[in-house]
């Protein structure tokens, strides 16, 4: 273990800072497309009844209008987080009639590709700017692509153990400073190891076989409608789920704070070739909102990024740019389609251990050819993370997956067990060992689960995909929410409804003009 890490360890271990840790802060999105129960993508707007996609704080849509997306609020204790989790879907579930909520991160047998609906959210200037940029996603990289649900993990560590590690480090600069690059160094850490993740929980090791609409690929035929690579973890990780020429040469750099926004800054603001040959508007319509590599910065695919929470009209980087880093969103977890709600607390407890190995431990600059073996080994689980004697690179030299997983666990367990002190419990060494096991036994790991359970009933991707989801909705309908939460839920909807209806009729000033000023807002703090 590195010096550094023992020193951090032995500070955060002692009587007064132990307490510390319980303050950590969890947060859940997850995505899940409507389909209906023929296992078909639902072609109908986004239920009234969850209130504004808009304006709603817990329930909203994605890309399309099928493609929901639940939002919990962050707390301690990620116990408390799944609680919140689980009543969003309960709710949902009591509105949705006999629509279903699809299991698994890949999508469902799609409908042709202009059939698939775009959300829409209102005739408000920013509704339209949410509409028109989901416009500009479709045309840059087809809607399909779009489809796919995944998994949003948010993390922070408590804000008063910042200063306490700076004074203890001695480091020269602001609270602030010393925070955000100390995320950054957890991120960095997270572009060396997440491949751990993908092998741990990756769980799309197949799918439908209309899903590549005739493109070329080189995964195996499992049966006459599923897709699959034998040795998969997560499919939807690799570059068949998403693929971006205009994004190729985009490497956010994350050596700190200033280089990643200096990075994302340049990309909203640079036209790339076949998009101006595009142009914004097509018959008089907005089909994007500018011609640039990115139209807005969120629109960065990346498998974790830094984030701060924004003020009203205020963007992301200049969240960042002005008060610095506040949490992580880690953006690369598979949905677990054997699991009602896609993730469970034995996973959130195992994510908090390894993401606060991240951010303690060492973590030099990622130098030379680091980061592309980062990204290579990465791809490599993603495809076939399960096959025997796999290696990775690791500092130049090739390690069996295995070992390097095993080694990594081993490092990790202190963290669980500092977690479980700071906590008086044992959940996150028991979430560290049923790991352990996964890494001894392949075959214990939801991918290999998924194609198991496929071959077992004789089911492809859709039939097993389907049969999990009216599981699912059979385990959230038999019991409903007690009359206080459905009524605060049912609330919620109807204000969140009021408030879209209010931004419309106070609307002043044209989208144009109201576009415009979007793109300077970034303009302006480029110079």
């Amino acid at each position: 273990m590195s010096e550094l890490l023992n020193r951090r360890l032995a500070l955060l271990g002692e009587r007064a800072n132990l307490s510390l840790l319980e303050q950590c802060l969890h947060g859940i999105e997850r995505e899940c497309l409507r389909v209906t129960g023929e296992a078909r993508l639902a072609q109908t707007p986004h239920p009234e009844e969850l209130g504004s996609a808009l304006t709603n704080e817990q329930i909203t849509t994605d890309y399309s209008e099928s493609l929901l997306e639940f939002i919990t609020p962050a707390l301690a204790d990620p116990a408390d987080t799944l609680a919140s989790l689980d009543k969003i879907h309960r709710f949902a579930y009591s509105k949705l009639g006999n629509e279903y909520l699809w299991s698994p991160s890949m999508p469902c047998p799609l409908p042709a590709e202009e059939d698939i609906p775009i959300a829409y959210y209102g005739s408000s200037n920013i509704g339209q700017l949410k509409y028109v940029y989901r416009k500009g996603l479709a045309l840059r990289y087809g809607k399909t692509m779009q489809c796919i649900a995944g998994i949003h993990y948010n993390f922070s560590l408590p804000e008063p153990l910042w200063p306490l590690l700076k004074q203890a480090e001695g480091f020269v600069g602001s609270d602030r400073d010393y925070q955000s690059s100390a995320y950054i160094a957890l991120i960095r850490n997270f572009r060396r190891y997440s491949w751990l993740l993908m092998y741990l929980f990756g769980a799309s090791p197949a799918l439908d076989a209309g899903f590549l609409r005739g493109r070329s690929h080189q995964l195996e035929q499992l049966d006459a409608d599923t897709l699959y690579l034998p040795y998969a973890t997560s499919l939807r990780m690799s570059d068949l789920g998403y693929q971006s020429n205009a994004q190729a040469g985009l490497t956010p750099c994350y050596n700190d704070l200033n280089s990643y926004t200096d990075s994302l800054r340049k990309a909203v603001a640079t036209p790339y070739a076949p998009y101006v040959e595009i142009g914004t508007h097509q018959d008089g319509e907005w089909v994007q909102l500018n011609t640039n590599i990115l139209q807005i910065e969120n629109e960065y695919y990346s498998n974790i990024r830094p984030k701060r929470v924004t003020y009203t009209g205020e963007r992301p980087i200049q969240a960042l740019m002005a008060r610095g880093i506040q949490y992580v969103e880690v953006r690369c977890l598979d949905i677990n389609p054997f699991l009602p709600m896609g993730i469970d607390v034995q996973e959130a407890r195992f994510l908090d251990a390894f993401l606060l190995y991240c951010a303690l431990n060492e973590s030099p600059l990622l130098e030379n050819n680091e980061c592309g073996n980062a990204t290579s080994n990465f791809l490599k689980v993603v495809k076939e993370g399960r096959r025997p004697g796999l290696h990775l690179l690791r500092q130049g030299q090739l390690v069996e997956l295995k070992e390097w997983a095993g080694e990594l666990l081993e490092k990790i367990a202190p963290l669980a067990a500092l977690l479980d002190r700071s906590q008086g419990s044992d959940a996150h060494s028991k979430a560290l060992d049923a790991q352990l096991a996964k890494v001894k036994d392949p075959s214990l790991t939801p991918s290999a689960q998924v194609l198991a359970a496929m071959q077992e009933h004789k089911e492809s991707f859709s039939q097993f995909s389907m049969r999990q989801s009216l599981a699912h909705a059979e385990f959230f309908r038999s019991e409903p929410l007690s009359r206080e939460d459905q009524a605060r839920f049912e609330e919620a909807a109807r204000s969140s409804l009021l408030q879209q209806a209010e931004l419309e009729q106070n609307e002043v000033g044209d989208f144009d003009v109201f576009v415009g000023a979007y793109q300077a807002s970034i303009l302006a703090i480029s110079n």
